[in-house]
């Protein structure tokens, strides 16, 4: 794990954005159809909450870290809309940061020494925080993951170079060419984000699940998000694991394609979630579940296409993404230019509170199996977490408070998970992932690093 704690531990803390105060109802939200608003009971529920102290929150205020993507929409819309404050959060403060490390090194010192509390994180780095394994020092940092952030948005893209080579979402018969560019000494060079996370992972399913070995075949490294068109443009990267917008870059620009989105790869995939330190949440129980109920309507919010040209308008400002806002709108409408086709799906595009499978907000453990399941799959983590994984994911998941705060807020019952599992999960390349028998996934993958 010395690659996770070498690498720089610079802070780059910039505030961004200003809490908006009001109370906002949403359309379609709280159980109610399209076209009405929150009934008189609710707003008078939320009234009473805000102005009697013993039902609010034991504080108003918390620091929460993102990283200017998609991901990042239900927290900056929670702020910008005014869900927040509605729930007496009225002091949240949320800080872009410089990349997926600058955000590990800030929870660590915690928001009392100039850092932050939580926000938004790749899976499944509130473990690997928790239990120390990619801390200074290996501290243990207690996390608690509190909700899914959104689903899907991310995809792998191809130097424009490679597009003549049919380089795609299944990569079956294409072994030779990468081992061709391995003993020309110009082995294929890949990147994501952050180590051991994700956009890692995508990249190395969809590697392996075309027969190419991701750690020997492929050279991996790590470059943050918001160089991905300058570092493809430089022809040193011939692939990216990456997240919208730069998937809209680096096609627009003729940088490159996209093979495939996680989409394609896993349908209604888990992605990014919000995890906060656990002293905090211990400390501030209801406004943990005030944060819970902001964070809710705004993934509501978000997941209304009516929404999106003012989503599209809010995250490509200079406080937030500092974008064109025509690199968000198209992908945010379903409407995905992959440079060799065009996808033109809803059910494709980012989405934040509910998929085809239900619930996207809802955190559940099982996801959380599966990242622990394929981190044992790469060596990331010792084969015997397996054997205490539903402990660790106890400890760390903290879905109760998922529940209440849904059920405070009134969302339909229908719209709340009654099970942990969302059951079996099958992938593009056909495997399984059966999360009452991770062994028997593990089993069946060709390319590990594990014998099960």
């Amino acid at each position: 794990m010395n690659e996770f704690t070498n690498q720089s531990r610079r802070k780059f803390l910039l505030t961004a954005g200003a809490s908006a105060v009001g109370s906002i109802f949403l359309k379609g939200c709280l159980g109610n159809p399209p076209g009405t608003t929150g009934s008189t009971t609710q707003v008078q529920q939320v009234a009473a909450t805000n102005s009697n102290p013993a039902q609010g929150p034991e504080t108003p205020r918390i620091k929460l870290g993102y990283i200017p993507i998609v991901e990042a929409a239900p927290l900056i819309v929670a702020l910008e809309k005014g869900f927040f404050a509605k729930y007496g959060m009225t002091e949240v403060e949320i800080s872009k940061q410089a990349n997926w490390g600058s955000a590990r090194d800030n929870v660590e010192i915690g928001s009392a020494g100039g850092g932050i509390d939580g926000g938004q994180w790749q899976m499944p780095m509130p473990y690997l925080i928790s239990e120390g394994r990619i801390t200074k020092g290996n501290v243990r940092i207690p996390m608690y993951v509190l909700c899914q952030l959104n689903t899907q948005g991310n995809g792998i893209a191809i130097a424009s170079k490679h597009q003549a080579q049919g380089i795609g979402l299944k990569l079956a018969g294409k072994e030779s060419l990468f081992a061709q560019l391995k003993s020309a000494g110009t082995q294929f060079t890949a990147a994501y984000t952050f180590p051991h996370a994700n956009q890692d992972l995508w990249i190395r399913y969809w590697l392996a699940a075309g027969g190419i070995d991701p750690d020997s075949e492929v050279k991996l490294l790590t470059v943050p998000a918001a160089q991905t068109v300058a570092n493809m443009k430089t022809g040193t990267m011939d692939a990216f694991s990456t997240g919208d917008p730069w998937p809209y870059r680096i096609v627009t620009d003729g940088i490159g394609y996209m093979a495939a989105l996680t989409a394609e790869m896993w349908k209604n995939h888990p992605e990014e979630y919000l995890a906060i330190r656990a002293e905090w949440v211990d400390a501030n129980p209801k406004a943990t579940k005030a944060l819970l109920k902001g964070i809710m309507e705004a993934q509501q919010w978000c997941d209304n296409f009516d929404n999106r040209q003012e989503l599209t308008q809010i995250l490509s400002s200079r406080n937030y993404f500092n974008v064109p806002e025509e690199v968000l709108l198209d992908p945010f409408m379903g409407k995905i230019n992959m440079g060799d086709r065009v996808i033109d799906d809803r059910s494709m595009a980012t989405l934040y509170w509910k998929d085809e499978r239900g619930s996207v907000s809802y955190p559940y453990k099982s996801h959380d199996l599966w990242f622990l399941t394929e981190s044992v799959r790469w060596g990331f983590l010792p084969p015997d977490t397996l054997t205490n994984a539903n402990a660790l994911i106890d400890k760390v998941n903290r879905e109760d408070l998922w529940k209440q705060a849904a059920q405070e807020l009134g969302i339909a019952a229908a719209d709340i998970p009654t099970n942990t599992s969302r059951g079996v999960e099958e992938f593009f390349d056909g495997i399984r992932f059966d999360p009452a028998n991770p062994n028997a996934y593990l089993q069946s993958l060709k390319i590990k690093r594990v014998n099960v």
